[in-house]
Formats: C-alpha cells, structure tokens, sequence
C-alpha cells in the first residue's frame, strides 16, 4: 500500500519512483502505453525542451496495481 498526503494532488516521475519502486525506464513506458500521467513541460522559457511526466493519485494507485516493483 502506497500512502501520501492528502493535499497532494500531482506527483512527478522522481516521486513516483520512490513510492512504487518502479524504475524510471518502465514507469515511462507503462505511462505512454497505458495513457496513465500527462507530460509536463518545464524550461520552456528558458527555451529548453525538459519533458517530466506529471502523475495523479488515481494514475499512482493503478500503476500500483499493474506493475509490481523493480528487482533490479
């Protein structure tokens, strides 16, 4: 069971990884295939193109329930 405030709306990828045990590389995966998160742009102003996915609390608890944690 993965627990978080209840005044916390959105979760970034970092945060996702720490409570889920998901690695990033699947979690990036399972987002886009699975439309789980949407991709935030950050840096725009600096005219850089830094993509962070940006996540739910319904998105954490499927992704919870679909992929079990990373072993390696």
């Amino acid at each position: 069971m993965v627990r978080v405030k209840l005044s916390q709306k959105f979760f970034t990828e970092d945060e996702v990884t720490t409570l889920t045990g998901i690695c990033q590389e699947h979690l990036q995966g399972l987002a886009r295939n699975k439309h789980l998160g949407r991709l935030g742009r950050a840096a725009e102003a600096a005219g850089a193109e830094a993509g962070k996915w940006i996540f739910t609390n319904a998105d954490l608890m499927i992704l919870t329930a679909i992929q079990p944690r990373c072993q390696h």
